[in-house]
């Protein structure tokens, strides 16, 4: 049977399927009209897809031409036969070589038969199983690749082992992922900070939308009209939007390490779209068990992300040690320190760091990931431990960031869906 992490294609009814074949090729292409009358038929071919069966061994047997054929060969190159030997012994995984021009045609034939979603699982499925990563410093290669934040997380990892004729090349795949990013999440994120109130200053003239009704009611219940059964409001009390000077202060910790790769990516998107926002002083802090500062380089996120180094340990402690010796406001501060928790400097030093700040005022945001690969491997005991200091550390999709430093900047609750 095929590998149980082969995405099955579903070329046919509603579903998504495989882009249609050139009008002289319909005939050895795709589902036979007779198809739709004879689903039996149509349930064996999607078996046949679903097995793979190089040798005709999948018992359906059902034949495949034209595109159901070229999407059997591109399955069959990545995931393979379980029962084929694999080159150097054992069991074959794949049959796609070590051949860059081979893989290169590989990668066309995926983007030509399956969508995108798709394309992208396989592509990380091809550069874990196959460990083709090194064939990716190659121009030709990341050409032909379909551009993701696993892709981005990859290259990262490669950066010091790149060639200066790839460099270019996949700083451009790089830049296409974060442009794609920042369009998608800036607007949000800029609307929703914009628009965040700050609920510990009170205006007593409001915008409407501003009016605090409840403190206003309170504040008027001595006007109440029995006649009228209503509330008549002398006072408005409401709150007061942040001033377009700055009013806050926000420090971004990111970890590093190789296993938060993609969370690495959004952070840095995140950053350069907070940095741009003239209400907020933003600082970016990276590190592993050295910490780097690239505030400076926060205008392009590019720049950014290959300033970064993924991979080695972990040093939370010395990170945040970093981060407390520069906050000058600590009650218009948030920290947002962006990690799995495994910690490899000293435990209770960091717990200490922890408390100390919050003590002094900073609002502390603690995020296992910020990523939409859901639920992450973290040190539970120190998500605990955070968590009894009144900081709970959960895990962070990019759509709900907006809404977490929303709430850390006005000082309210924060929206943990999976708080630890």
């Amino acid at each position: 049977m095929r590998a149980a992490d082969a995405t099955p294609p579903t070329p046919a009814g509603p579903d998504p399927g495989p882009p249609a074949a050139p009008a002289d090729a319909d005939a050895d292409a795709g589902t036979p009209a007779s198809d739709s009358a004879d689903p039996g038929g149509e349930r064996l071919r999607r078996w046949r897809l679903v097995l793979g069966a190089e040798g005709g061994g999948d018992g359906t047997g059902q034949a495949l031409d034209g595109a159901d054929a070229g999407m059997d060969r591109t399955l069959a190159a990545l995931y393979g036969s379980p029962d084929a030997p694999a080159r150097g012994g054992g069991r074959r995984q794949a049959g796609l070589g070590g051949s860059a021009p081979q893989v290169a045609r590989w990668l066309g034939d995926v983007r030509t038969y399956f969508p995108t979603p798709v394309v992208q699982v396989m592509q990380r499925d091809a550069i874990d199983r196959l460990g083709i990563a090194s064939l990716l410093l190659e121009p030709e290669m990341l050409a032909a690749v379909e551009p993701d934040v696993h892709l981005v997380g990859t290259l990262l990892s490669l950066a010091k082992a790149m060639p200066d004729e790839a460099r270019e090349t996949a700083r451009t795949v790089v830049r296409q992922v974060t442009d794609d990013l920042e369009r998608k999440l800036a607007a949000r994120t800029r609307a929703t900070l914009t628009g965040a109130l700050d609920r510990a200053a009170r205006t007593r003239r409001p915008r409407h939308r501003d009016i605090d009704w409840d403190r206003t009611i309170r504040a008027n219940l001595k006007h109440y009209v029995p006649e009228h059964r209503t509330v008549v409001p002398e006072r408005l009390v409401g709150y007061a939007r942040a001033a377009r000077s700055v009013r806050k202060e926000v420090v971004l910790a990111i970890d590093q390490s190789g296993s938060m790769a993609a969370s690495v990516v959004y952070a840095s998107v995140f950053g350069a779209v907070l940095a741009s926002m003239r209400s907020l002083a933003t600082r970016l802090v990276a590190f592993d068990t050295a910490v780097i500062d690239l505030t400076d380089q926060l205008s392009d996120p590019v720049d950014v992300l290959f300033g970064t180094q993924l991979g080695g340990g972990t040093d939370i402690n010395r990170a945040l040690a970093y981060c407390q010796q520069r906050i000058t406001r600590p009650s218009d501060t948030v920290v947002v320190l962006i990690s799995d928790l495994y910690e490899g400097g000293i435990r209770q030093e960091m717990l200490k760091r922890v408390a100390a700040m919050k003590a002094s005022g900073v609002q502390f945001v603690a995020l296992l990931a910020l990523s939409d690969e859901g639920a992450p491997a973290y040190d539970r005991d120190h998500a605990a431990a955070l968590a009894a200091l009144g900081a709970p550390a959960f895990a962070c999709t990019p759509e709900l960031f907006p809404d977490v430093m929303a709430a850390a900047l006005e000082g309210r609750p924060l929206p943990a869906p999976t708080a630890a």
